[in-house]
């Protein structure tokens, strides 16, 4: 599994030491020289993988992940480019030596370094030295690549190669997290594409040191990844049970409707499926009742994650908190999920769900003390008890009540009903836009278009192709989306890419709401340095009230489950399922082919 940078955190103190990885806050869950994660089977036969794209995927036109403009393949990033550091799925942030042999972290914590395998390779052959740590690391934070790594990286102060195996990462302030963050950057040659500045290589092949390579590929129908029988670190006790498809092909489908035909009829052996209507009334069929496919859900203990529905507020519009709470109050969740979901969604209810940095009840004195200074600056609401989601059931909860409060909040910020729309003082009409890259969309966001019209609000459905979706998103040419970000139990300096002021003003970060808030920089501060529980969880309390009660997002709905369908014939797992593994990565990484 390669190692998620954003997510994987480390916090160090006393002496230099060289160590086969490092966990957050305590142990290890696997001791050094272990023979492999408890989760893979060491001895699976090899096979082929036969997967599909997410629609997100239904195209691509490069093999570069790391640039803004294009779209590259499913997984690609994933399944050829190492890191310096490897996570595992059945811990929640923890990091082992894959590309280097050891990781060392100074007793001030101002750098690390770690020193490079001898045995890795990149697929041509060539050693991965020093050199092309340095030059992956420059070339990503250059204007070259997409913002999201300057961001992440903003508090590395530089890189020196100090032997050809040996790199140290030198940091700005003492920063828990910065360790494994450059240990998770993905490691490229510096052949790839050389000559070329980085935003022009496209479709050069890239030179990785993972498992894969490119394989055949047919544009606009399928993309196959085969492995690398020589692979380098194949029998490092990280890989060792992984990667066991000989070719994983990745089949291209533009519509829905076109997946579940496909997978009915076996043209490939595992989907995830995220559509509650597809999972209770169209995964059937003769595949199924022979056993040939199985319908499953496997539980996990994954973060909720923050799907929702993002305000841009950098238009004038949206830029008043009490007009985004009213566009919250219009929706009736509850309808929506009896109705259209098959009551299979719980709302997601705020930042950090599922994890204990949520914020519940009202604020301890150890968040006050945080919060306190930015009185006057952030919602009044915030000193109280935290955000809860508008409801329409329980006693004295209605959508006509609900409505009844939007009003007075839109009157508040000086909007009233006349003439047939709701208009502010000028007189202009409030009209809205939400843009979608999927037809379908409207079908949820139809019942909410329909009560903002008791308001006198018109928001109009914007279906546009991803590859324009993509465009706008990385312009903020919109007012209303619709993001799953993910969620994680060890928040750090990725929060800044979401909701930093200095992200902002970034095209092509991840910055979708336009936050620029001096409590909420401030809070993100304390969160990435906090040198213990003790003070990371406070701050993390502190900034889930500042972020739910500005109403910048809406949140939506989420899953404690991947609900999967694969092929029994053809696929074997072991179980259980680790726990804190995304479906199609535990799949691609520790399934196996079964034997005819």
């Amino acid at each position: 599994m390669r190692f998620c940078f954003a997510t994987l955190i480390l916090a160090l103190a006393g002496p230099v030491w060289a160590a086969h990885g490092y966990a957050l806050w305590g142990e290890l869950k696997y001791s050094a020289g272990f023979a492999h994660f408890d989760y893979v089977n060491p001895d699976a036969p090899k096979g082929e993988l036969r997967m599909v794209s997410n629609l997100r995927y239904s195209t691509f036109d490069k093999y570069n992940p790391f640039t803004m403009k294009g779209s590259p393949p499913a997984y690609l990033n994933n399944l050829l480019f190492d890191s310096l550091l490897a996570g595992s799925m059945d811990e929640t942030a923890s990091g082992y030596g894959l590309l280097a042999e050891d990781i060392e972290v100074a007793g001030d914590r101002l750098s690390v370094v770690f020193t490079l395998r001898p045995e890795a390779r990149f697929h041509n052959g060539d050693p991965v030295l020093a050199e092309d740590v340095k030059h992956s690391y420059e070339t990503l934070i250059s204007p070259q690549a997409s913002p999201a790594y300057r961001t992440m990286l903003h508090e590395v102060a530089g890189m020196d190669v100090i032997n050809p195996r040996k790199v140290r990462f030198r940091f700005h302030q003492p920063n828990r997290e910065l360790p494994l963050t450059v240990g998770g950057l993905p490691i490229f040659s510096r052949k790839w594409g050389a000559g070329k500045p980085f935003d022009e290589v496209v479709t050069d092949v890239p030179i990785g040191s993972g498992p894969y390579r490119i394989g055949p590929v047919r544009f606009g129908r399928d993309i196959t990844y085969v492995r690398d029988p020589q692979y380098w670190g194949r029998d490092l006790n990280v890989a060792r049970g992984s990667s066991n498809f000989d070719r994983i092909t990745v089949k291209i489908y533009r519509d829905n409707t076109a997946r579940l035909e496909a997978l009915k009829a076996g043209e490939f052996d595992l989907m995830t499926v995220y559509s509650a209507g597809d999972w209770a009334r169209r995964i059937n069929g003769r595949r199924f009742t022979s056993g040939e496919l199985v319908k499953k859900e496997f539980q996990h203990k994954l973060p909720a994650g923050f799907q929702s529905y993002v305000l841009n507020t950098r238009r004038p519009l949206l830029a008043d908190v009490r007009v985004r709470e009213a566009l919250n109050l219009a929706i009736d969740y509850e309808w929506m999920n009896r109705q259209m979901f098959y009551g299979s969604y719980p709302r997601v209810k705020d930042l950090f769900g599922n994890t204990l940095c949520e914020a519940t009840g009202t604020p301890g004195a150890d968040e006050l003390a945080l919060l306190e200074p930015w009185r006057g600056k952030v919602p009044d609401a915030v000193f109280g008890p935290m955000y809860v989601p508008p409801s329409t059931e329980g006693p004295g909860q209605s959508l006509r009540a609900n409505l009844r409060r939007a009003q007075q909040l839109l009157r508040e910020a000086g909007w009233t009903y006349r003439d047939g729309a709701l208009r502010n003082v000028q007189g202009q009409p409030m009209v809205l836009d939400y843009m979608d890259s999927r037809e379908g969309g409207i079908r949820t966001v139809g019942p909410w278009i329909q009560n903002l019209e008791k308001l006198g609000i018109q928001m109009r459905f914007s279906s546009v192709d991803f590859a324009l979706y993509q465009q706008r998103v990385d312009k903020f040419d919109y007012d209303i989306i619709t993001l799953a970000i993910p969620g994680t139990h060890n928040p750090g300096q990725a929060l800044a890419e979401l909701f930093g002021s200095k992200a902002a003003d970034v095209e092509g970060s991840a910055s979708y709401a336009g936050v620029k808030n001096p409590a909420v920089d401030a809070l993100i501060t304390a969160i990435v340095g906090a040198r213990s529980l003790k003070e990371l969880l406070p701050a993390c309390h502190a900034l889930d009230r500042v972020i739910m009660h500005s109403h910048y997002h809406i949140p939506q709905w989420t899953l404690s489950s991947h609900r999967m369908v694969y092929n029994n014939h053809r696929l074997a797992y072991h179980p259980p399922m680790p726990p804190y593994a995304r479906a199609e990565e535990w799949v691609m990484t520790t399934w196996w082919a079964r034997t005819p």
